[in-house]
């Protein structure tokens, strides 16, 4: 049996397995003209033979090289030759990044899905194939154990998933290696286009798949394999651990008027729930009461209710991962609540007495008998994706921005728009000496390698806190409450002034002082700079801070 045989034998088979794919199919191919999605093209249109489907080709051309309409062309011809459907997306990355606060990376896959679900709309279908291979599973299962990520991070990519709207995802040549794919090709003649930004060191992915993967397929025999395996067995892992915070959920989050306290009723106002179709109330709440089903379910919700003795009732890995599900709800995004903000919470569930905590975002937990409550301030769905000023209750309030620390700063500045305080900008090099730092008050730079993957520009925070040399060659922690009263900052202006942050942490007090712990030193070889850029005539007062 010869390549050609061999390989669709393992892709129909493996399309098999995963119930891709169901005679009279309307599938969309993504296809930018590289090995991966000719291969993907080739292979559909071979398994068509065998089970009747229709399939239509997107390609989009994101703009950031110029001979990207080269790629589109060939893509054309291609389906030309073969009679399939052809739709062509040009777009702005760059631009798409800025108007919607992401990385550049986040906004061509944001792109390429709408082109996806426009296209799928388009032919009445509800399937879409894209050509992830074993080898884009095995750097996505490193690069999320890299930075620490859950089972959820380290099980890599899924073969068939839903992507909201009904649409259903497919990786129908995720069985296959990188060399088989391109074996493929040669055997029946088949060329394909090349991405040189693919060739580059600049992202961390790129440095995975030139360096670390294949040291460890020369070390380990099979190692792509074998990370195949394991990643879909940590999916199976994933899912049951899914079903099991479901249920935990729905047994921990009670409604107001169903807990009491010495006899009485609590003081937690009641909210208007409901359960979702087919969900059961906990033991002893009528479905009428119950606010876990419609907690866990409902995402408009801006409140949930934790029973804290049925909480601790479980194990600790339910428990953070009923928290991590909860405050990813009430944040804007769902992607920047980390385990740090979850074990702020837990920490409230051990000891007795009402206390509470801020966390980003707008979210408060905090601890009100046996009853421990998250609520957001405002719906999230009332914020703009890069934040800004809004009315509450006749109250100012600043909504957050998020702000992806990805390496695409690396070749693009990014613009965060603060509303009449101006624009933020964030941007990254590498550098070889720290002679000349930057001693304006509004542009600092920080150790890029000390980075988390995001930030968030803010205002104050109870919790917060800044690292400060403490003359003997150490830093310690001092609570940014402490930091503006003994820089006799006025009161009136301590909740309007800006901030960076990770999490309590703050990285930068804008127009005072950075964190010590993210400070340029002499090892700093790759430099993030944050630049306030103000609106002319903001009136703000310039003063010089010195080494801060």
């Amino acid at each position: 049996m010869g390549i050609r045989e061999e390989t669709e034998k393992k892709v129909f088979a493996y399309i098999e397995e995963h119930n891709m794919i169901s005679p009279g199919d309307r599938i969309v191919a993504g296809v930018s003209g590289g090995a991966d999605s000719v291969c993907l093209l080739e292979l559909l249109s071979a398994y068509g033979k065998k089970v009747p489907l229709s399939m239509a080709v997107v390609h989009v051309n994101h703009g950031l090289r110029q001979d990207a309409g080269e790629d589109a062309g060939y893509v054309e011809e291609l389906c030309r030759e073969k009679g399939i459907p052809f739709f062509l997306t040009e777009s702005d990355v760059h631009r798409t990044a800025r108007e919607e606060g992401c990385s550049e990376e986040d906004a061509g896959r944001r792109i390429r899905y709408r082109a996806f679900r426009q296209a799928a709309e388009a032919i009445g279908g509800r399937k879409v194939a894209v050509a992830h291979n074993s080898n884009d599973n095995a750097e996505t299962m490193l690069f999320n154990l890299f930075r620490g990520s859950g089972i959820r991070g380290i099980s890599g990519i899924a073969p068939l998933r839903a992507d909201g709207d009904g649409i259903s995802v497919l990786r129908p040549i995720l069985c296959l290696e990188r060399q088989e794919v391109e074996a493929y090709l040669r055997e029946r003649g088949i060329p394909w286009r090349m991405d040189s930004t693919n060739e580059k060191d600049d992202y961390s992915r790129n440095r995975i798949r030139h360096h670390i993967l294949p040291y460890a397929e020369q070390e380990v025999a099979g190692a792509v394999g074998h990370m195949l395996r394991t990643a879909g067995q940590l999916q199976e892992a994933e899912e049951y651990l899914r079903e099991q915070t479901e249920e935990a959920l729905l047994r921990c989050t009670v409604p107001a008027e169903a807990f009491t306290v010495s006899g009485g009723t609590s003081a937690v106002p009641a909210e208007a729930w409901a359960l979702p179709e087919g969900a059961k109330a906990a033991p002893g709440v009528s479905d009428s009461q119950s606010a876990a089903g419609a907690g866990t379910r409902n995402r408009n919700a801006m409140r949930y209710q934790i029973d804290a003795g049925a909480f601790l009732g479980f194990r600790r890995i339910l428990q953070g991962r009923m928290l991590l599900e909860l405050l990813k709800r009430l944040s804007p995004t769902g992607k920047d609540i980390s385990a740090v903000h979850v074990r702020d919470v837990l920490s409230l569930f051990g000891k007795k007495g009402n206390r509470s905590i801020s966390l980003p975002f707008g979210i408060t937990a905090r601890r009100q008998y046996g009853l421990v409550i998250l609520e957001c301030a405002k719906d999230r769905e009332q914020t703009g994706a890069l934040g800004g000023m809004t009315q509450m209750d006749g109250a100012e309030l600043w909504q957050p921005v998020e702000v992806p620390l990805s390496e695409e700063l690396f070749q693009k500045p990014a613009l965060y728009d603060l509303g009449e305080l101006g624009k933020m900008e964030f941007s990254a090099f590498f550098i070889k000496n720290t002679a000349e730092l930057p001693q304006n008050r509004y542009t600092k730079w920080f150790d890029y390698d000390k980075m988390e993957e995001r930030a968030v520009i803010r205002t104050r925070g109870r919790g917060d806190f800044l690292t400060i040399a403490d003359g003997k060659g150490k830093t310690v922690h001092k609570s940014l409450k402490d930091y503006m009263i003994g820089e006799k900052i006025p009161r009136r202006l301590r909740d309007g002034i800006r901030l960076v942050a990770f999490g309590n942490h703050i990285l930068w007090l804008v127009g005072w002082r950075i964190s010590e712990d993210f400070k340029v030193s002499g090892d700093t070889e790759r430099v993030l700079q944050v630049r306030l850029l103000k609106k002319q005539g903001s009136g703000t007062e310039e003063k010089d801070v010195g080494a801060h």
